[in-house]
């Protein structure tokens, strides 16, 4: 009754500040929703909603011991949200700084980026002939300095020649990650974090498994050659399309750079959109 006399009194109480509220919090909750959606926080967030409503439930039944048992677990829910959600808290955090501050983009000039895609697709494509393992991320708004400081730092000019030459088997640099910062390779040989993902296919070794790491907790773009197949395939928000021929992965990469701007459901619609049919094709 208490609940009902609120809402009743609140109703009463409407006004022009109360309705900008409601929609305040709503578009809030939306956003939250779709930062978890299709992630193992959805599941989570369901089974602390049910016990949320076995708590009035509890109460009406008079079973109190079940009632005290779940008041006490609520009692440090708060904290044990933040430790279960700590990645999606992460990503929330790192999508509010990316929507509420301009960033510099990666390659503002179209000409500019064309010729960078270019050079990467070429020598994505000549790897993939010989069969030599590669690993290449292309940093846009979230910065992967990080990632940059494991490595040794380069800052040379994108070029097809230079990207072959560094995954050369056995030289010093092939073993790990080139960033590719602006139109500057940025550092070569950088360690990249694993993906906690179990539902990949267990076929894909340690270099996709790291691709799909740092596309998991940033916008990188991340291209892959395989070294056992030459097989070309892309990480994107974490997910991973593979066979991809140059000029496809040049069409989809040059896709996605342009709607980078558009960091909401529209964007990561059309990259899903545009992942389905790279897989179909």
């Amino acid at each position: 009754m208490e609940a009902i006399n609120i809402v009743l009194d609140t109703i009463k109480n409407i006004n022009i500040y109360a309705i900008l509220d409601i929609i305040v919090v709503s578009y809030i909750f939306y956003k939250v929703y779709m930062l978890i959606n299709e992630t193992r926080a959805e599941q989570l967030l369901k089974g602390i909603l049910l016990i949320i409503l076995i708590i009035p439930i509890s109460s009406l039944l008079h079973l109190d011991t079940l009632n005290w048992i779940i008041n006490k677990t609520i009692t440090i829910g708060v904290l044990s949200i933040i430790i279960i959600f700590q990645p999606e808290v992460r990503k929330a955090l790192e999508h509010i700084g990316r929507s509420a501050f301009k960033d510099k983009h990666f390659l503002e000039d179209e000409e500019k980026m064309n010729e960078i895609i270019t050079e990467i697709a070429n020598a994505v494509e000549n790897l993939s002939e010989t069969r030599t393992g590669a690993l290449i991320i292309i940093e846009q708004s979230t910065g992967v300095g990080d990632i940059i400081g494991t490595g040794n730092k380069l800052d040379a000019i994108v070029s097809t020649a230079l990207l072959e030459n560094i995954f050369v088997v056995n030289t010093p640099l092939h073993d790990g990650a080139v960033v590719i910062r602006d139109d500057r390779i940025a550092a070569a040989g950088c360690f990249l974090p694993l993906t906690s993902n179990t539902t990949i296919n267990k076929q894909l070794g340690t270099r996709h498994r790291a691709a799909i790491g740092i596309s998991e907790i940033s916008d990188a773009l991340t291209i892959i050659v395989s070294e056992e197949t030459g097989v070309i395939s892309l990480a994107v928000n974490g997910n991973l399309t593979r066979y991809y021929t140059k000029d496809k992965l040049k069409d989809i990469l040059m896709r996605i750079i342009k709607y980078r701007k558009n960091r909401n459901t529209t964007y990561k619609e059309k990259v899903k959109s545009w992942f389905k049919k790279a897989d179909n094709n």
